[in-house]
Formats: C-alpha cells, sequence, structure tokens
C-alpha cells in the first residue's frame, strides 16, 4: 500500500457519509471485477456498509489495494 492501512479504530472512519461510501462500494465492485472480486451482498445504511463480518477499515484497504493494482 501507499498509505498505511486503516485501522479499525480509526476515527476517520466515522466521518464517512452515506454517499461516499455508496461511491466507495461502486468503485470496489468496478476495480475488483477483473479480479473476481465480488460483494453483491454488501449494502449501505446509513454510513454503515454491511460486508457481513467485514469491517470498514478491512473494505477501504481493499479498495486501496486494487487501485493500487490498476496503477501498476
Amino acid at each position: 500500500m501507499t498509505r498505511m492501512p486503516f485501522a479499525p479504530q480509526d476515527k476517520i472512519l466515522r466521518t464517512y457519509t452515506e454517499p461516499e461510501i455508496a461511491s466507495l462500494l461502486r468503485e470496489l465492485h468496478e476495480r475488483g471485477e477483473p479480479f473476481g472480486i465480488r460483494w453483491g451482498s454488501a449494502t449501505v445504511d446509513g454510513t454503515t456498509v454491511h460486508l457481513g463480518d467485514t469491517s470498514l477499515a478491512i473494505f477501504l484497504n481493499l479498495l486501496e489495494l486494487l487501485r493500487e493494482a490498476s496503477r501498476k
């Protein structure tokens, strides 16, 4: 990663709005598709992304890895 990964307790995670998370979720679906990463069950409820047992930090870290992979 080009930046430090998010930790589950990072306070910045509480600042994401519903539209921001929904947009990031769409980006994850687009960037993940070539790698076979599908998260069809992910939903946005308020400011929370529901990914089963996965935290928002893991979701954002995965998205950053996909961004990095597309730059290479």
